[in-house]
């Protein structure tokens, strides 16, 4: 049950500031304090069993005003597509919230009865509810704009997370907020200015040490070039794309408008000196390898370019237990325009749009909203013109760590993104969602984890390059058509992060079940 209404107010603050945190709004200040009013009305909640219960009620009003801002695109954006986007993003909100309710009873169980203090307490219970938001199992894993990712737009802040990953971002910033709740606390009890001042400069201490240390690695970090490489975004709409044929013409069509003029010695020159040009996910919506004809006209277009192409198309194979399949895949062609044996198939399919969680293929098969892909499994590295190797994410795989992480791992030297946002909003700025701005916040965050380089190239935009300071170059506008051309970056270093993961994540879990266990140990003793 949601809190009465006289109780509402700290939480609704907490969530509207930590929204503002996020893109498009991407303000400063709200990552450090947004949960300081949910947490301080949680903990001044009694010690009582029905006070537990009161903090779930604030936490669930909490979580629905917060995922419900911050996830709004997700009826928005797909509603015009099919008709199941509104209850999907209720039944998303819902249970999200309900992963919020949790939060503040844990809060309120490790403070009131297992005595932890609430600057722990917080950071733990927080990065933990990120932590079992990110490992849901298959398609229900959503690690989406986790509180590491609010600063993205501040790279040099979090440098930290080449030592202790996003959610390590994650319990830094949510202990720096512990603190500040701890100061107003301490301030409201008598005689607790001693205690006020101390929790201050524990806060400007775990602020500016991390901070410097950013600032200091990003100015100092070697880096290396990797050459020029090339990010085309051709500007298909989204309804467009719904029809097979048409949408294969018209991106075929804008990809050759924008595509080197054969023989223009400016052009060429350019062209022989490109590592690797990339065009988006989807760009060819059909199953390119079983297709004689369709995969001449594409490697026409892509050899035009003289370099190797990494683009998106539907691969076909044969996926566990489910027989021939489609798969949502990415190709490689030579510098002369010839299909190379890569081929990378997609492994975080989108919720709905791409599979749907938990329902037999024959139940929406024949449903053309739906399609149901299926997952890849490999972690092939693509090569460029130069030797340099590339590891793939396609669409939002890019806001799992682990991802990134692996083909690291695997000895990429940089990262590449393929992704067709068209689906996140229309070109009138009525249209646009905030899932435009969110969702390419996360590779910032993979570059500094991985202190890699990354291109992305995107359908509608935005399209950019990222070195491994998480500094963002030659960004394009939104539906636009466009072509982005940068000089990439990335570096030998291998992180801390890169070599064990997130054990930020997994510390947070412990503690918070540990000291949850613990306290409702002493209720029945």
């Amino acid at each position: 049950m949601i809190t009465a209404s006289g109780n509402r107010l700290l939480p609704a603050v907490s969530a509207v500031l930590l929204f503002s945190a996020f893109p498009p709004l991407h303000l400063l200040i709200p990552s450090f304090v947004a949960l300081v009013p949910v947490a301080v009305w949680t903990v001044d909640r009694g010690a009582a069993r029905s006070d537990a219960g009161t903090a779930f009620g604030g936490g669930l009003w909490f979580g629905l005003l917060y995922f419900g801002l911050l996830l709004h695109w997700i009826a928005a954006a797909l509603v015009s597509f099919t008709a199941w986007a509104i209850p999907v993003y209720l039944a998303v909100v819902a249970v999200l919230s309900l992963g919020a309710g949790s939060f503040a009873w844990a809060l309120h169980r490790m403070v009131r009865r297992g005595g932890v203090p609430l600057w722990l307490a917080l950071p733990s219970a927080w990065t933990c509810l990120e932590w079992l938001r990110a490992h849901a199992p298959g398609e229900l894993a959503f690690p989406w704009m986790g509180l590491g990712t609010s600063l993205t737009a501040f790279p040099e802040l979090v440098g930290i997370a080449e030592l202790i990953g996003a959610r390590g971002v994650t319990f830094w910033l949510a202990l720096l907020n512990g603190l500040l709740a701890e100061v107003v606390l301490a301030a409201r009890a008598e005689r607790g200015r001693p205690r006020a001042l101390a929790f201050a400069a524990a806060f400007v201490v775990v602020l500016a040490v991390p901070a410097g240390w950013g600032h200091w690695r990003a100015n100092t970090l070697p880096l290396r070039v990797v050459g020029r490489v090339v990010a085309v975004q051709p500007n298909i709409s989204g309804p467009v794309r719904l029809d097979q044929a048409t949408s294969i013409d018209r991106t075929l069509a804008a990809l050759e408008l924008l595509a080197p003029t054969p023989g223009a010695p400016s052009e060429a020159g350019r062209a022989r000196a490109l590592e690797l040009v990339v065009w988006p996910e989807g760009a060819i919506l059909a199953p390119i390898e079983q297709d004689d004809e369709l995969r001449r006209r594409v490697l026409r277009v892509a050899a035009r370019w003289g370099a190797p192409v990494l683009f998106g198309a539907i691969g076909e194979g044969e996926a566990a237990a489910q027989g021939l399949m489609p798969f949502n895949s990415a190709f490689l062609t030579t510098g002369d325009g010839s299909l190379t044996p890569f081929r990378y198939d997609k492994h975080r399919l989108v919720p709905l749009v791409e599979r749907v969680p938990f329902v037999p293929i024959s139940w929406v098969e024949r449903e053309e909203e739906f399609r149901q892909y299926g997952r890849g499994d490999d972690w092939p590295l693509g090569s460029m013109a130069g030797g340099s190797r590339f590891g793939t994410l396609v669409c939002y795989e890019s806001a799992y760590p682990g991802h990134s992480r692996r083909f690291r791992q695997e000895g990429a030297d940089v990262l590449v993104n393929l992704t067709n946002d068209a689906w996140f909003g229309g070109e009138p700025w009525y249209a646009r969602t905030t899932a435009l701005w969110q969702h390419p916040a996360h590779l910032v965050m993979r570059a500094i984890e991985n202190r890699v380089g990354i291109a992305r190239a995107a359908n509608t935009g935005v399209s950019f390059f990222v070195d491994p300071r998480g500094r963002v170059e030659e960004k394009t506008e939104l539906f636009t058509r466009d072509v982005t051309e940068a000089t990439l970056l990335t570096s030998d270093v291998t992180t801390l992060y890169t070599r064990t993961g997130d054990v930020a994540g997994l510390g947070a879990l412990l503690v918070t079940l540990i000291s949850v266990a613990g306290a409702e140990r002493r209720r029945l003793a």
